[in-house]
């Protein structure tokens, strides 16, 4: 098995500028690092355990199989930071059969994006005699 160091998402925005105002602004996500100049420049993004990298520019949008999975600890808080920002939700927190509580969002793109919270006595988090 390859020994795997570190690990990010890597997504190419039809608008950088865009894209970046919308996951350091209004999604609030702390930098890890920058690299290039101008219009075009890379931006690296602290996301949870793993990072998201901003890099140069596509045509296209992603594909819709492209989704991110973000972990927060209230939903229901996320959902009003977000809304305050200016943030458009796609469907408000639910909690889903699965027992997780989902809201959706989308990036300037239409990425969609899961923010999730996991409740604690969900399997995810809980584990009975471990």
């Amino acid at each position: 098995m390859v020994h795997v160091l570190s690990s990010r998402v890597l997504l190419r925005p039809t608008d950088p500028e865009r894209s970046r105002a919308f996951y350091g602004e209004q999604l609030g996500l702390a930098v890890y690092r920058e690299f290039g100049t101008g219009p075009e420049r890379g931006v690296v993004y602290f996301l949870g355990g793993g990072f998201l990298e901003l890099s140069g520019r596509s045509r296209t949008p992603p594909e819709p199989a492209v989704r991110l999975w973000l972990q927060v600890a209230d939903v229901t808080a996320a959902h009003e930071e977000l809304r305050a920002k200016g943030v458009a939700v796609v469907r408000a927190p639910v909690t889903e059969p699965w027992g997780l509580v989902e809201m959706w969002i989308e990036d300037p793109d239409g990425t969609p994006i899961v923010v999730v919270e996991v409740p604690a006595d969900h399997p995810i988090r809980y584990r009975p005699g471990i």
